[in-house]
């Protein structure tokens, strides 16, 4: 059994979210396109496998960069080095009139020298100029796709790609006959994504945040089909046993891979195999929710009520101001029912903030906003304390 070698392709999807890219649809997203969800549902292999083949039969240049591929590398870096790469594939078109010239530098456009013997963009070149001299050399509509997008926020030079991004989107799209430029950013956290644009100091404020749309029943069929035909006939999964397990472990295609995987170990009778499935996914939600609980449990009282009042404004969209009068009222109502005499003052949440940053339990933006580190937690402590 190889369930690992199983691809699901989302054709309609792809086509649709191209279709809006271009601004044919009733959703226009030629300004911006904006993806949410959770890690591991599945973003990084649809736009591989689906998106940028669409955009290909488009006749456009799509270019992709992972934030979370490096986290050594700043985000900044990371998106320039996207760029360079892409150019140095038209490397051959633009080789030709530098050796007619007998030199290994070229000024292109009359404002970029490209040294063919780094793959970096030249020292001074904005992303602009860059983006604009790829749309010029292939000749086709670029699309850049910036995955796990949020992670531009945690760097000073990250932030100012991203208002880099927004000027050249402008610059290649506006006053032309033919646009040039396309952007697409996926984020496994929607309060983080959310911190590129709901404020105006923030690089695409007045976007919206799209919600990618989880795998659901037509995968876990295919999923089903695709297991079956390497078992037994006498011995198969049920669909609706295998589209349970795959709601259990929140749609998460690697989650019931590993747990078909495990199951292939022990396989027994037919009648059997939906309670292995069962069994396999309520262990892997026991396994995060026992995460949770040790983590949450290791808290001192005033860390754990500032984390369930910032969990309480995740589960209603609302941003967390940490010394706003409201989070005070609500961290001292959540210190009293621990019975705990902390006093909910300044100092108190500054030091539980900086208590939950270090456990990697909250996330601060370079510009200041917290929110939750793994937005899945709000759902636990919300199970946990209704």
């Amino acid at each position: 059994m190889s369930p690992q070698r199983f691809v699901f392709n989302r054709p309609a999807l792809a086509e649709a979210l191209v279709r809006d890219l271009a601004g044919e649809g009733l959703a226009d997203y030629s300004s911006g396109l904006f993806l949410a969800a959770p890690r591991r549902t599945g973003k990084s292999t649809f736009l591989k496998t689906d998106l940028i083949p669409q955009c290909l039969t488009r006749g456009w240049l799509p270019v992709y960069v992972d934030l979370w591929a490096n986290k050594e590398a700043d985000p900044g870096d990371l998106i320039a080095a996207a760029l360079a790469e892409a150019l140095t594939s038209f490397e051959g078109r633009l080789r030709k009139l530098a050796k007619s010239i007998g030199v290994d530098k070229i000024s292109v456009l009359r404002t970029l020298a490209w040294d063919f013997s780094k793959s970096q963009l030249p020292a001074g070149a904005t992303l602009t100029q860059a983006l604009d001299l790829l749309h010029q050399a292939a000749g086709k509509m670029v699309v850049l796709i910036i995955d796990e997008a949020q992670h531009a926020l945690n760097s000073e030079k990250g932030i100012n790609a991203m208002f880099g991004l927004k000027a050249a989107r402008d610059e290649l799209n506006q006053g032309r006959a033919s646009e040039g430029l396309r952007l697409v950013f996926t984020g496994s956290s929607r309060d983080k994504l959310a911190h590129l644009v709901l404020k105006r100091d923030q690089p695409f404020y007045g976007a919206s945040i799209t919600t990618f749309p989880l795998l659901g029943r037509d995968y876990t069929n295919a999923y089903t089909e695709h297991v079956n035909a390497r078992l037994a006939p006498g011995n198969q999964f049920s669909p609706e046993d295998m589209a349970e397990a795959f709601g259990v472990v929140g749609n998460r295609p690697e989650l019931l891979s590993s747990i078909i995987k495990d199951v292939s170990i022990e396989l027994g009778e037919a009648a059997s195999l939906g309670q292995l499935l069962r069994n396999g996914a309520l262990a892997i939600q026991a396994g995060v929710w026992g995460e949770y609980e040790s983590a949450f449990n290791a808290l001192t009282p005033a860390q754990q009520a500032v984390l369930e009042v910032m969990a309480g404004r995740a589960l209603k969209k609302e941003p967390f101001s940490p010394y706003a009068e409201a989070t005070l009222n609500d961290v001292a109502r959540a210190l009293e029912m621990k019975g705990s005499d902390t006093q909910p003052g300044t100092a108190t949440i500054q030091n539980a903030i900086a208590g939950l940053r270090e456990k990697e339990l909250i996330w601060k933006s370079n510009r200041g906003e917290y929110v939750l580190e793994d937005a899945s937690m709000a759902q636990w402590l919300q199970r946990q304390r209704p």
